[in-house]
């Protein structure tokens, strides 16, 4: 393995392990992430840590800003609902695009995916659910077979990866969710369009309705 290839590898590995100390908001919205002393935390150079950051700073978690230490994004809620809008048209299309294209193979992967987190739902780390969550709406849009489709999509999950963390962290809708998520395969399997459109809708318009409820509880504590 080249050592290009190498730092590339240890950047995406520190920023895979950034970017849960965010979600789980041991780095909290608006907090600054100082390359120094996170490299010497971590063991490594200075060099993987500025690429890792740049990697956040693509998908939107952290915020760069000239001659002064980047920090972690804190989007307002409208700037998230705005993305949500553009998240759900993309996987509206890619549940149609899926029901045309998806092999029976990609269909029974989509299937186990959702089995999965059924079986570890409520017993394992909330951040390990959520991330095998994030992979069964990812196989559905790699189902669509549009690869323009795909790029455009992991754009906008990587951007809404807190938010949607936010959301699914929220253990009263465990029922709602997994419904969901049953009703989202089944309609795949019956290549059913409508009724996939329809799951999809309804598993994003309670997505937004987590989020606004924590934004709603965020405020509240800050009037306390």
């Amino acid at each position: 393995m080249s050592r290009a290839m190498t730092e590339d590898s240890l950047a995406e590995a520190i920023a895979y392990e950034l970017r849960r100390e965010i979600l789980r908001g041991n780095l909290p919205p608006g907090a600054t992430i100082k390359e120094r002393d996170n490299a010497e935390r971590q063991g490594v150079s200075r060099t993987p840590m500025r690429e890792a950051i740049r990697i956040l700073a693509k998908e939107g978690l952290v915020q760069l800003r000239p001659l002064r230490s980047p920090i972690v994004a804190d989007p307002s809620l409208s700037e998230i609902i705005d993305q949500i809008r553009v998240l759900h048209a993309l996987e509206m299309l890619s549940g149609e695009l899926a029901c045309e294209n998806a092999t029976d193979a990609e269909v029974d992967r989509i299937g186990a995916l959702k089995d999965r987190i059924e079986v570890i739902y409520g017993e394992a780390d909330t951040l390990d659910v959520f991330e095998l969550d994030m992979q069964f709406h990812s196989a559905i849009v790699a189902a669509s077979h549009n690869a323009s489709l795909a790029e455009t999509h992991g754009a906008y999950m990587a951007r809404l990866w807190r938010a949607r963390y936010l959301s699914a962290r929220r253990r009263l809708t465990r029922d709602r969710v997994l419904a969901q998520h049953k009703a989202i395969h089944a309609a795949l399997a019956a290549r059913d369009v409508s009724a996939i459109k329809a799951e999809i809708a309804a598993h994003l318009h309670a997505m937004i309705a987590n989020i606004e409820h924590h934004f709603h509880e965020e405020a509240e504590g800050g009037q306390d």
